[in-house]
């Protein structure tokens, strides 16, 4: 296959690379060299303690606002970009290049898209501009401890009463729960429904609500991003319903970012790889490592997999600039790539020795790799996602 870019892409990729160039603040610049975790700009534009992350959030916010990319994905007359599959592979492939946060969060990628097709006029009015202007940022209420995997089988409660709902019961793993200052949340309005019917879809517009409360999960890295949430009696307008009533399910998984390629994750698996060994070059430590036949070997299987990694990623977005959907091609991907993380932690961690698992002096490896062990899990399961392949991919029956 060619993947040259076209003169038009190319023109698209050196607008890109201008802006970078330009606008992205130099924090991310070095946070991106050293190897640490990409900062959330939604959750630090006003939030956090630190000045300096502010400051960078709301910076790199606007040069994204002027070019209209804070949702590239988004219709223009909704105040996003518009931009093709192809466009949003290339922003995105040089976003990740150059270790460029992404903003707006869920908000943009997942709710922005849901209420452009099934909310009301006065929905869009109301929540759009303030997602788009990094005014209200939202957090997703899907999974429960009871439905992770298999989320249809959610239990949370809506009943009706008057002008209001009124919500009973507990999500987990809410991302960002704790700093967000909204909701949007499946619950069930139709316990005698099948499963995947009388669920709605809702829209709590003040976290602080009465009746929520939010508890951290630590992970075992000893770090917070998780929570818990707690809904006792909370009530919600009806107007706060999105779509049908009992059709929430469907609106749930709307999602208009075609940009599932995961190059984000082709980029940074690889600029993990490459830190690591150019790491080993130069400490004169961890350089004895390297006459081991067997790190040696392992690394070069690692950089394969990245390669294949890329690879794919061409794949899928090839299939979307052609007007294809990729369904099995996403699973094998999303499979592919979240072992593949797993492996490049271990990796790391053997060529660390017992000296890998030291916090804070191999702080970026320890993290990694306890930070790698859910990879399998979120986002749907390793063995979600081997089913998917099996029975539409392979057309196996299933089990």
């Amino acid at each position: 296959m060619d993947w040259r870019d076209t003169p038009e892409q190319a023109a698209f990729r050196a607008s890109v690379r201008e802006l970078i160039g330009q606008r992205l603040p130099e924090r991310y610049r070095a946070q991106a060299a050293a190897g640490q975790l990409r900062e959330r700009p939604w959750e630090t534009d006003r939030k956090s303690a630190d000045p300096a992350a502010r400051q960078a959030a709301m910076d790199w916010h606007a040069a994204l606002a002027e070019r209209g990319w804070v949702a590239p994905h988004w219709p223009k007359e909704y105040g996003g970009a518009g931009l093709t599959a192809m466009e949003q592979f290339i922003l995105n492939q040089e976003l990740a290049r150059a270790g460029a946060p992404s903003v707006g969060g869920s908000g943009v990628s997942l709710l922005g898209p849901t209420l452009i097709v099934h909310g009301t006029d006065e929905q869009k009015r109301t929540y759009l501009p303030r997602i788009l202007a990094a005014e209200t940022t939202w957090a997703q209420g899907y999974s429960e401890p009871g439905a992770g995997s298999d989320l249809a089988s959610l239990q949370t409660r809506a009943v009706r009463d008057g002008d209001d709902f009124v919500i009973n019961g507990q999500k987990i793993w809410t991302s960002a729960a704790h700093t967000a200052d909204a909701l949007f949340a499946l619950v069930r309005t139709d316990a005698d429904a099948p499963k995947h019917r009388g669920i709605s879809f809702f829209l709590i517009d003040d976290i602080k609500t009465p009746g929520i409360t939010i508890r951290p999960l630590i992970d075992m890295s000893g770090g917070h991003y998780f929570n818990e949430v707690f809904f006792d009696n909370v009530r919600v307008p009806a107007t706060n319903l999105v779509g049908e009533l009992n059709r929430g399910w469907y609106a749930g998984m709307t999602l208009l970012d075609f940009e599932r390629s995961n190059i984000g994750g082709a980029v940074a698996a690889r600029r993990s790889l490459i830190r690591l060994i150019e790491r080993l070059k130069v400490d004169p430590v961890l350089a004895r490592r390297l006459a081991s036949p067997t790190l040696r070997q392992e690394l070069a299987q690692r950089y394969i997999e990245t390669e294949v990694m890329y690879q794919y990623s061409f794949r899928i977005i090839s299939m979307q600039a052609r007007g294809e959907i990729p369904n099995q091609e996403a699973s094998a991907a999303k499979l592919f790539a979240s072992e593949l993380s797993q492996r490049l932690a271990h990796t790391a961690m053997q060529c660390h020795g017992l000296a890998g698992g030291l916090m804070p002096d191999n702080t970026a490896a320890a993290r990694a790799y306890l930070g790698a062990v859910p990879a399998t899990i979120r986002g749907g399961t390793s063995e979600v996602q081997r089913g998917i392949i099996a029975n539409r991919g392979l057309g196996l029956p299933r089990g």
